[in-house]
């Protein structure tokens, strides 16, 4: 039996009319590529509402849009350092949604985003600040070879 997914709306479609049309019931499902149930219920269901739609699920509707999804998502990616809050009020911007702050780091969360700390280093000082400077002009001419003879290891 082939693995277990959804019928997207075309496929329901096609499945119903091949039906209609005199294909058997385990035709469409090899052809479709789904187990031969999928396809009684889904005729069962069509012969009963007239309709391939999926009927409604249980559970809260979501607050955002799949739009308003990718909107977030390329928020996040194009700035990277910034917070869920501030991705929050970038999106009640554009779009006047205004969702919870857990919503928006779940959605975070659902597209593989995660926060993370930038490092901690300590801060160089202004004399080792010029130091550095002064070894970037003493050596901003060496070549190949000269930087070969200090790296190479003996």
């Amino acid at each position: 039996m082939p693995p277990r997914r959804k019928l997207n709306e075309f496929e329901r479609g096609r499945a119903v009319s091949w039906f209609q049309d005199g294909v058997p019931k385990r035709e469409v499902a090899r052809r479709l590529h789904v187990s031969f149930s999928v396809i009684v219920r889904r005729i069962q269901r069509f012969t009963a509402t007239g309709r391939v739609q999926e009927r409604r699920r249980p559970g809260r509707p979501k607050k955002t849009t799949p739009r308003e999804d990718r909107l977030i998502e390329r928020l996040a990616l194009q700035t990277r350092a910034a917070s869920s809050s501030i991705i929050r009020r970038q999106l009640r911007v554009a779009t006047n949604t205004n969702i919870n702050q857990q919503t928006m780091r779940n959605r975070l969360h659902g597209f593989n985003l995660r926060s993370r700390r930038p490092a901690v280093r300590p801060r160089l000082t202004p004399a080792q600040r010029a130091a550095r400077r002064a070894f970037c002009r003493r050596h901003v001419r060496w070549t190949r070879q000269q930087w070969s003879q200090v790296l190479s290891v003996q």
